[in-house]
């Protein structure tokens, strides 16, 4: 039997705690270009019926402790690091849903979500 830990110290200068994918990063890309924020920032709040919601801001300048990478020439993602524990391993992603398009999070780490998917737990 193994126990396995996240230290976001070794996530802040290793590989990224979240991902971006393309089409995700192009969005974002549009969304600073006409927004006066200089970052896309995520974090998290309690919500909903299940625990947790995702919270993405465009900001001009995160939090002192928000681990930073810069995604391209662009887009710099702040991720506040109290959420890091909750979010390490998520893939954030931007899908068409009909003629919707809705940033989707793709996060291993939910055990749970509501039935309206505001909300989700870890635990």
């Amino acid at each position: 039997m193994s126990v396995e830990s996240f230290d976001p110290h070794a996530a802040a200068v290793g590989s990224p705690a979240v991902t971006v994918t393309p089409a995700a990063l192009a969005h974002f890309r549009r969304q600073l270009a006409s927004h006066s924020g200089q970052s896309v920032r995520l974090s998290i709040k309690k919500s909903g019926c299940t625990g947790f919601m995702y919270v993405i801001d465009l900001v001009e300048q995160g939090a002192a402790d928000d681990v930073q990478y810069q995604l391209d020439d662009v887009v710099e993602l702040r991720v506040a690091r109290d959420a890091l524990p909750v979010v390490s391993g998520t893939e954030i992603d931007l899908v068409k849903e009909g003629i919707n398009r809705q940033i989707k999070f793709h996060n291993p780490n939910v055990k749970d979500e509501c039935g309206c998917g505001e909300s989700f737990s870890v635990s």
